[in-house]
């Protein structure tokens, strides 16, 4: 007994230590996410001269994040073997080489490098999603919506100044004798950097491996899935009375591991509902914002206008960074408050709230698609929706399932998440018109006829040289 009330204060101080310092972490690394979300469209439509390859960015982020969610975390047993630190700090490692692979991209216009840099930055997007779950490895019952949402909420400002980096990072790029647009993608390596120095320097002990040294003495109660399953509507239902994370679970490929994690889902009513909300939510987010950038670029250029230069004009870059930096701001702006709502009103009302703001968010930009507020306003909808289901439903998949099949069945929630992120960016072509079903557009037929577009836009293939060979034939393509 006394050995208990010894260690609970040790507990409640390692759990303030790693929540400040996972969101530290969340801060620094969110710079490089917000801005390869705002500008990486557009850097893929000016290397290939096509906009059928302006999600591609996007698409090769949320791929590279769902395999890393259990690639990383279970087939190489990082966070399952090593604890949270390794896992975490690998993944924003995978984020950094990304960000020097985009500038590399940039400076040699090969197309191949940005897409391969993108799927960098995916890997560390599972890695800033995990983190929220290492948040309430060591939280009690009663809080365990608000430790979440303290993470989530610490990625605020530098994802909204990811977006908006462009023409502070035109001058860094200008000044290291780079292209502007390389710029903001130097910020990002460095903010990453910092990032993966402090999780490896200061998450330390780890809190998933501390968590379990707490149950192995007996500190924790037993689970309380089955209590969870029975009640998952009310406040805290489900919770265990002590951390969260158990003892590691056997090892095993990564197919056996997604099936343990689906079959340790299905055992749990609670957990089906909470695996539903967070992968719809983000399936519907990621599909609507991943064409947001082209579309308000071809709103505020006017008809034609996204062919008509080099590069974007400097009106339609600043508004399409403000807008996603507004959306951005309202997926995790709003965290304390709706983790505070989970935890006092409930995890399934509050699921119910982000859905039905997320229906709401897209009759909004849907009907208003021929406005940029209008658009900029269901964006916002859009980010504070997903934020609430998100909270709410990654609190109670955490609390609905054994303690052993816990880390797994995370491991699957991330996969599944950037696969239906992935499915919702595929549904839509790319199409710069937003709620439209797409079809043949001039400047496509253009671009297939001059340049590279003869050749099929091969990835890795130079634009550039094209260019120079028949600067008449191709003026109206957005090179």
């Amino acid at each position: 007994m006394a050995t208990t009330s010894r260690a609970e204060p040790d507990q409640r101080q390692v759990q303030r230590r790693t929540v400040a310092l996972l969101g530290s972490a969340q801060l620094l690394s969110g710079i490089g996410t917000g801005a390869t979300v705002s500008i990486g469209s557009l850097l893929a439509v000016d290397l290939t001269g096509s906009e059928s390859w302006a999600g591609s960015v996007a698409t090769m982020m949320t791929l590279a994040a769902a395999l890393a969610a259990l690639d990383v975390y279970k087939r190489h047993a990082l966070a399952e073997r090593r604890g949270r630190r390794v896992g975490l700090a690998t993944g924003l490692a995978a984020a950094l080489a990304g960000a020097v692979l985009i500038v590399v991209s940039v400076v040699s216009g090969i197309f191949a490098f940005l897409a391969v840099g993108a799927a960098g930055i995916g890997v560390g997007t599972a890695a800033n999603l995990q983190a929220r779950f290492a948040a309430v490895d060591l939280a009690d019952p009663a809080h365990r919506g608000r430790s979440l949402s303290a993470v989530v909420w610490a990625i605020t400002i530098g994802a909204v100044a990811g977006p908006n980096l462009i023409q502070p990072g035109a001058v860094v790029g200008q000044a290291l004798g780079l292209p502007p647009i390389a710029g903001p993608f130097v910020i990002s390596a460095a903010g990453l950097l910092l990032a993966t120095a402090l999780l490896i320097v200061g998450l330390r002990p780890d809190p998933l491996l501390f968590a379990r040294r707490l149950a192995a003495q007996g500190q924790t109660a037993a689970p309380a899935a089955a209590a969870g399953s029975a009640a998952y509507g009310a406040p805290g239902a489900g919770a265990a009375a002590g951390p969260l994370a158990g003892p590691p679970p056997p090892g095993g490929s990564l197919g056996s591991s997604l099936s343990r994690g689906l079959r340790a889902v299905r055992q749990a009513p609670a957990a089906i509902l909470a695996l539903a909300a967070v992968v719809g939510a983000h399936a519907v987010m990621v599909g609507v914002m991943s064409m947001t950038p082209l579309h308000l670029q071809a709103l505020v250029a006017g008809p034609g206008g996204v062919h008509g230069s080099h590069t974007a004009g400097n009106d339609a870059l600043v508004i399409i960074g403000f807008t996603i930096s507004l959306h951005i701001a309202g997926m995790f702006a709003l965290s304390p408050a709706l983790g505070w709502l989970t935890d006092k009103v409930g995890r399934v009302q509050t699921i119910a709230l982000g859905l039905g703001t997320i229906v709401s968010a897209v009759l909004v930009a849907g009907y208003g698609q021929g406005s940029a507020r209008a658009v900029a306003a269901g964006l916002v909808l859009l980010g504070v929706g997903w934020s609430a289901a998100t909270i709410a439903g990654s609190t109670l998949l955490a609390e609905s399932v054994d303690q052993e099949e816990r880390v797994v069945v995370q491991g699957v929630s991330d996969m599944l998440m950037g696969a239906a992120g992935a499915a919702g960016r595929g549904g839509v072509r790319s199409d710069p018109q937003l709620g439209r079903v797409p079809g043949p557009q001039p400047g496509r037929r253009r671009a297939r006829r001059c340049g590279p577009g003869r050749r099929g836009l091969r990835p890795g293939y130079r634009a550039a040289p094209a260019r120079r060979r028949e600067p008449a034939r191709c003026t109206g393509v957005w090179w």
